[in-house]
């Protein structure tokens, strides 16, 4: 009788032991982690206009994101929220930057922001983002087909969005007394590594 309950506890105890094993090594192969925009992400918006196209980068954005990683792979985009501050874009000529300013009101919306809403996988490499961009106060939602690499434990993030000034109800910007003018099409294009 003893050695029947001896054999029974052992097998009772080994069971709970190996559930315990599984589900740590489980939790450590798929577990949710935080993340933070690093610093050598960078952020561009370009356009054109009546004398030629432009471009205007950043490298000051900030932001977390929360992602679930199966055995250091990308099994899901929680959440990931962006700020850029708006004054930090520069292009080559100083007088351009001061337009472009003027047209997102930096005065009143200091800021750039992205907003997660959803995240779908397409393939090992790619996922269609759903977010929201808020330029010059004003929110609009986009989808956004990413596609993601992992470097040393880090992820990184590249896409970019098609927008127009009028969806953030901005008038393109003029310059030279009207004689230079922007055109109402923009592209915004982003690497963000998140580590």
């Amino acid at each position: 009788m003893i050695n029947l309950y001896y054999i029974l506890t052992m097998k009772t105890i080994n069971s709970i032991l190996l559930t315990v094993i599984f589900t740590t090594m489980s939790l450590q192969t798929n577990a949710q982690r935080n993340y933070i925009v690093s610093s050598n992400s960078t952020f561009e918006v370009a356009g054109t206009s009546t004398v030629h196209d432009w471009v205007m980068k950043s490298t000051e954005g900030t932001g977390s994101a929360n992602l679930t990683v199966k055995d250091s792979k990308l099994a899901g985009i929680n959440s990931l929220n962006i700020t850029l501050l708006a004054e930090s874009l520069k292009s080559y000529k100083t007088s351009m930057d001061q337009v472009a300013y003027e047209a997102m009101d930096t005065e009143k919306n200091k800021n750039i922001g992205y907003v997660l809403k959803s995240a779908e996988r397409i393939d090992d490499n790619t996922w269609s983002l759903t977010g929201t961009f808020t330029i010059a106060g004003v929110s609009k939602e986009y989808v956004t087909q990413v596609k993601v690499t992992s470097n040393k434990g880090a992820f990184i993030l590249q896409g970019s969005n098609q927008i127009t000034f009028g969806d953030f109800e901005m008038a393109p910007p003029k310059a030279a007394l009207g004689v230079v003018k922007a055109g109402k099409d923009l592209t915004i294009f982003f690497n963000i590594t998140l580590s």
